[in-house]
């Protein structure tokens, strides 16, 4: 089966880790991806991330590494004349930009929507930043970092103790990755049936209220403030949360009747079914220090591994909090080769298809420069000539 988006043709003009991660997952839907990076240094993240200094030190850094796979690598300088002309041919070549620079810099290299339009019409351009375009902090950088503080997020992980968390990964990057590549797809399907290009405004804090949308509705109909709650379901149910065991931990999902009558009755508390004080949810949340002191009692009885193979037999919805390591080596991951569709063991996108595409791994910077010059219609003297005044660049 052919991949969906055989034939495509992405420039992924971005940097550090959102823009290349939503190049990276059209690469993995079977796009042809063409990275332009500055000649000399390239994208930043080729340098800095991820804790192997040597890997970094060659430019070829595990941040780098995780969403470069299957890309083509075009080393060229836009600040110049000729270098203009070889991006402007290379747009005239795709379907697809996609970029995170801000529009200041966009309109000093007169490269904006309006520009890239002009050189062609049925381009689908993909502008990703912090904010989003046409308000006050349009030009204003940010990281993941920056947006989980600012968009509330960050005030909502940990606990009135701690104090405001960030969490352990990059999540706002990927999550924007993602919606810049749904933004695409949906770009090009408008594009089959009307024959133009489009403009994707991708903001990278609304990417962040995406994720928090139950708990913005909360908000906006009822006006209560949400607080920090630590490791408290969302469901704000007293059987489900993060509970102490004899050894480890357990997160418990426990929210609808059924699954409270299979807890109880897996862990020996069947007592609490005719206990008034646990006979509804109503009951049991007027009642939930009585329950939650109980049920982590009878927890500590017994290893979190225990548990869980008691539990999800019973049917309770539970899992042991595992490291990283650990998770990966769970079957799910392994028997669905997640972490290996991507090449060299890369994490691809969260989804199984007969039209995921292979991909190679990720190149050095300029790899592909002059073999796609040649396709571009630039004569081998000019080549040489870029080569030698450095508006390209081509790896050894």
């Amino acid at each position: 089966m052919v991949a969906a988006l055989h034939g495509i043709r992405v420039i992924d003009w971005t940097h550090v880790l959102a823009g290349p991660a939503c190049a990276y997952y059209l690469g993995q839907l079977g796009a042809e991806v063409i990275k332009v990076e500055r000649p000399g240094r390239g994208d930043a993240m080729r340098h800095r991330g991820g804790s192997d200094p040597v890997r970094a030190s060659q430019g070829m850094s595990t941040a780098f590494l995780t969403q470069s796979a299957g890309k083509k690598t075009l080393a060229v300088d836009l600040e110049t004349p000729r270098g203009r002309e070889v991006f402007e041919r290379l747009l005239r070549s795709a379907d697809v930009l996609v970029e995170n620079h801000r529009p200041a810099t966009l309109e000093r290299l007169s490269l904006t929507e309006r520009h890239t339009r002009d050189i062609n019409p049925r381009l689908i351009h993909c502008a990703m930043t912090g904010y989003g375009r046409d308000n006050a902090m349009s030009d204003s950088p940010a990281y993941d970092v920056n947006i989980q503080a600012i968009s509330g997020l960050m005030a909502l992980t940990g606990t009135p103790e701690t104090g405001p968390i960030r969490t352990g990964a990059p999540i706002i990057d990927y999550a924007t990755g993602l919606a810049g590549a749904l933004g695409v797809m949906s770009a090009l399907m408008s594009r089959n049936h009307c024959g133009e290009g489009a403009f994707v405004d991708v903001s990278m804090l609304e990417t962040a209220f995406a994720l928090m949308s139950s708990t913005i509705t909360d908000y906006r109909l009822t006006g209560t403030e949400p607080q920090a709650r630590g490791n408290a379901a969302n469901s704000r149910s007293p059987s489900s949360g993060i509970f102490p065991c004899k050894e480890g931990h357990l997160s418990l999902g426990v929210n609808e009747e059924g699954q409270f009558r299979s807890l109880a009755e897996a862990i020996g508390r069947s007592g609490w079914l005719s206990d008034p004080r646990f006979a509804t949810p109503q009951e049991r949340d007027k009642n939930k220090s009585a329950l939650v002191s109980d049920l982590t009692a009878v927890l500590l009885a017994k290893t979190a591994h225990e548990w869980e193979v008691i539990l999800l037999e019973a049917g309770v919805p539970c899992a042991r909090l595992r490291s990283l390591p650990e998770a990966l080596d769970l079957n799910p991951a392994k028997d669905r080769a997640f972490s290996t569709r991507g090449p060299a063991g890369f994490v691809g996108l969260p989804f199984k298809a007969e039209t995921y595409a292979a991909n190679s791994k990720p190149r050095p910077l300029g790899a592909d420069t002059r073999s796609l010059l040649s396709e571009l219609a630039f004569e081998a003297a000019e080549v040489d000539a870029m080569l030698a005044d450095g508006t390209v660049e081509q790896a050894e």
